[in-house]
């Protein structure tokens, strides 16, 4: 499935960059999949290692992998959603885009309103069933909304009670905490988590990518969008390797 984007009404193209975030591509008017940046070098290596599966006609002997992008209606960093969504396509997967209302989610390149998605499927009472894996974009106020749903809460929870791999980035670690799934852990984050982190029992680290094998879910996280070169290619190998 791609990941279909609107642009605001009269917004530029570009947006300028906000200090310590990575500059916005420029956008063409022909559609998202040429739009956005191809993805890092070492994912695609990685997704290159499994079949290409097209989400139309997927061949009927293959269990296409379901991958939850778990967003609140507005606020979501969009690079962060949108590198990974195609690491995801790449590697052969189905990404959904998992949200707790109908219609579209906004994103926004840093403090910019940017790019509007189609959701998928709707947070009802729901478990992971259905999901194989779970990724969480960041910005600020995404896993802000998203921790103040119960929904949200227990459907992210979940992944981890079934032993489901999840990957985490910037401040998206704030949900992780909500739903009590950081204790014992180590993981890494946007810096202003740390103290959140320790609080709720888990070990913060700053590193580019962090991976935490802790039983029974595999935990993936990174601290911003400068690392998802290195998110995108843990969480592929990581997700594989769970599905293998």
């Amino acid at each position: 499935m791609l990941l279909h984007a609107s642009r605001p009404p009269g917004q530029a193209q570009v947006v300028p960059r906000a200090a310590g975030r990575p500059r916005a591509e420029p956008a063409s008017q022909s559609g998202p999949p040429s739009r956005l940046v191809p993805i890092s070098s070492a994912a695609a290596q990685t997704a290159r290692r499994f079949t290409a599966v097209r989400d139309s006609d997927p061949p009927k002997e293959v269990n296409l992998v379901r991958i939850a992008f778990l967003t609140a209606p507005e606020g979501v960093e969009q690079v962060e959603l949108t590198e990974p969504w195609k690491a995801a396509e790449q590697a052969g997967w189905n990404p959904r885009l998992v949200s707790t209302e109908p219609g579209r989610i906004r994103a926004y390149n840093h403090l910019d309103k940017a790019d509007t998605f189609p959701v998928d499927h709707v947070l009802g009472g729901d478990t992971s069933d259905g999901f194989d894996a779970l990724v969480l974009p960041g910005g600020v106020a995404n896993p802000d909304a998203l921790r103040m749903d119960d929904r949200a809460v227990a459907f992210t929870r979940h992944f981890f009670e079934t032993g489901k791999p999840v990957a985490a980035i910037c401040h998206a670690p704030w949900i992780l905490v909500e739903a009590d799934v950081v204790r014992g852990r180590t993981l890494t984050s946007w810096p202003s988590l740390a103290t959140d982190i320790r609080n709720a029992g888990g070990n913060w680290v700053d590193e580019e990518v962090r991976i935490c094998r802790s039983e029974p879910s595999t935990l993936i996280t990174s601290r911003k969008p400068d690392d998802l070169e290195a998110f995108c290619a843990a969480f592929v190998k990581e997700f594989a390797a769970a599905q293998s």
